[in-house]
């Protein structure tokens, strides 16, 4: 199948869409680190945020962004040439999406406290959410290299994709550094990537060539 118009039109408004659910999740998590002066912003997960003070607000910005994942996998499979589509980054995009949005529902553990199933069942959903978004976005990187119109933006995001699966590994097993520190290293790496990417959609490839949808 090629590429037309309405395929362009399609990817476009879902890249400006999870752009602004990716620009939500930044903002309300960056406000957070602020507004709770009772949590020691280098030692605490981002997760222990989403219980207590504006936890809701942080809920709903994890369901925000668990939805611009979709979006974003849906944008690129649509943007793709059917030569360059992979439908692996798409299914990994929603089960990133589905394990985050499990994440901000079940309720981590408090600081202090033993930890319960609904905070084991949050720190997998965690962990599954990190894990499946990293390597969607290593494999929709590497999609470009299959597609003209979108190869030139391969090297940088490729990069930038290998960059914050590494460091998602550095955060796994340096447990000796500040947890909640390294953990929003790596949260701001895949931020990065996935704006950048909702931006690229959003804007359009160079060159691209359509072909008509016999309306």
């Amino acid at each position: 199948m090629n590429r037309t118009r309405d395929d362009h039109d399609l990817s476009a408004r879902l890249g400006g869409t999870a752009l602004a659910g990716i620009g939500a999740f930044a903002a309300c998590a960056t406000a957070a680190q602020w507004l709770r002066a009772d949590l020691d912003w280098q030692q605490v997960p981002l997760s222990f945020y989403l219980v207590g003070p504006y936890g809701a607000w942080v809920q709903g910005a994890y369901l925000a962004l668990a939805l611009a994942l979709v979006l974003l996998g849906l944008g690129w499979y649509r943007a793709l040439s059917a030569a360059a589509r992979s439908a692996a980054p798409l299914l990994l995009f929603v089960v990133a999406a589905v394990a985050l949005a499990v994440t901000a529902l079940a309720e981590t553990g408090r600081l202090g406290q033993p930890p319960r199933l609904e905070a084991l069942v949050h720190g997998l959903a965690a962990q599954t959410a990190f894990l499946c978004v990293t390597v969607a976005m290593l494999l929709q990187a590497w999609r470009l290299r299959g597609d003209p119109v979108w190869r030139h933006r391969f090297a940088g995001a490729f990069a930038l994709a290998l960059l914050a699966f590494i460091g998602l590994w550095v955060h796994a097993l340096w447990r000796e550094a500040p947890r909640g520190l390294t953990q929003k290293l790596e949260i701001l790496l895949i931020l990065a990537w996935l704006a950048l990417s909702a931006a690229a959609l959003r804007s359009g490839p160079r060159g691209q060539i359509f072909v008509p949808t016999g309306r």
